[in-house]
């Protein structure tokens, strides 16, 4: 009795196999569906493995086995969802009743199971001939999972196809130990670059005018910080002196005299971001490493000033003293409304009382002593006699 060695296919093979199933039984298995039942169901390859839990839990099947020869057999599986979708399609069923997989007719059988042999004349021809064995040994077998989608109502069901895996020849993808990384060196991608921080009173926020420059007071001419999604990195750069602007220091600057609430004096953060930056990955291994980079390129972007993440203003990089700053050349935030003295409206001369009449006289509180309204024969009001004295 001869016997022949049979390679087991493993799961780490699998992946690699994956692309050939994917271009080799999805488009066979739809063509049968739409001759067979109707074009309004989609399949989608869910997945290829060798555990059958993966692909069929939680739900009952239909099973078909075909022989292909002695030894070797295909098995499809059509859940108990799938059915129903199928026949509710095919015999025009109201779909209120779930179906039985236990209470199914002889014609609803008769169904499932020609499709079934219909599948199985389209699929064997993916397989190689049996090994002339006398024997079988190896019973490993790979499963092809599929979801069918019912394109009027959005439900969808399960197909499962079960092959022997010693007459599956798939194709593996091959890959080179030896990847050359160097090819991606010029690829680009796009990263935040964070010029600095410093801190602002509301007053001055709301006044920002083009031509005005702000200083950041955290930042540094040889570095900045590179932000790309949850990644943060310090970028050591060569500054570039064409940015220098000089500044005349005349002892100091000219302070407003206009009186400013207390809403206007709360300081807030404003950070100085370039906008989207592309660098190379060669340029993001150098940062990485450590590596001083000239990234002289990113200059000539346009700098936007944030305050909790709202643009406020945007503008172009300078350097002053040893700080980064930026010139104002566009104010984005609403500008603050010039404050106007209103004159107050004089009042229009009241009419003069009549002369019997009383007019109420409001008299501090003195102790013993009565208000007087003034009015009758009752002397006038003299303050003078509750002169208060020095030692008082």
């Amino acid at each position: 009795m001869s016997t022949q060695s049979v390679n087991v296919v493993t799961t780490n093979e699998l992946s690699y196999q994956y692309d050939w199933y994917q271009k080799t039984f999805p488009p066979v298995v739809q063509e049968v569906f739409d001759d067979f039942f109707a074009e309004d169901f989609t399949f989608t390859l869910l997945g290829v493995c060798k555990n059958i839990n993966t692909l069929a839990d939680k739900d009952s099947y239909f099973v078909t086995k075909v022989k292909i020869d002695k030894q070797h057999d295909v098995f499809f599986r059509l859940s108990e969802t799938a059915i129903g979708l199928v026949l509710d399609k095919v015999l025009g069923k109201s779909g209120t009743k779930k179906i039985d997989l236990n209470k199914l007719t002889d014609l609803e059988t008769k169904i499932i199971t020609t499709f079934n042999d219909c599948m199985y004349r389209s699929v064997v021809k993916f397989l190689k001939p049996a090994p002339p064995t006398l024997t079988r040994t190896n019973f490993d077998v790979v499963y092809l999972g599929f979801v069918l989608t019912d394109g009027s109502t959005g439900k969808s069901g399960r197909f499962v196809i079960t092959l022997p895996d010693v007459l599956v020849q798939p194709e593996e993808i091959q890959v080179s130990e030896n990847f050359p990384v160097s090819q991606f060196e010029k690829s680009t991608i796009s990263v935040s670059l964070e010029v600095g921080k410093t801190t602002f009173s509301l007053y001055d926020v709301k006044h920002l005018e083009v031509e005005d420059m702000v200083v950041f007071e955290s930042s540094n001419t040889d570095k900045m910080k590179l932000k790309f999604r949850d990644y943060e990195t310090d970028v050591l750069l060569k500054p570039n002196l064409s940015l220098v602007v000089p500044i005349d220091n005349d002892g100091g600057s000219e302070v407003s005299e206009k009186d400013i609430n207390i809403w206007d004096s709360i300081e807030v953060e404003m950070v100085a971001n370039f906008d989207a930056v592309d660098i190379t990955l060669g340029e993001l291994k150098k940062i990485q490493s450590g590596m001083v980079v000239d990234l002289t390129s990113i200059y000539q972007n346009r700098v936007t000033l944030t305050v909790e993440d709202k643009p406020i203003a945007c503008g172009e990089l300078v350097i002053v003293n040893d700080k980064y700053g930026v010139k104002i050349t566009e104010v984005l935030a609403p500008k603050a409304p010039e404050e106007t003295y209103v004159q107050p409206q004089a009042s229009s001369p009241a009419a003069a009382p009549p002369a019997d009449s009383e007019i109420p006289v409001d008299v501090p509180d003195v102790p013993g002593v009565e208000a007087s309204t003034g009015g009758g024969d009752d002397e006038e009001f003299d303050y003078s006699d509750f002169d208060l004295e020095e030692d008082i």
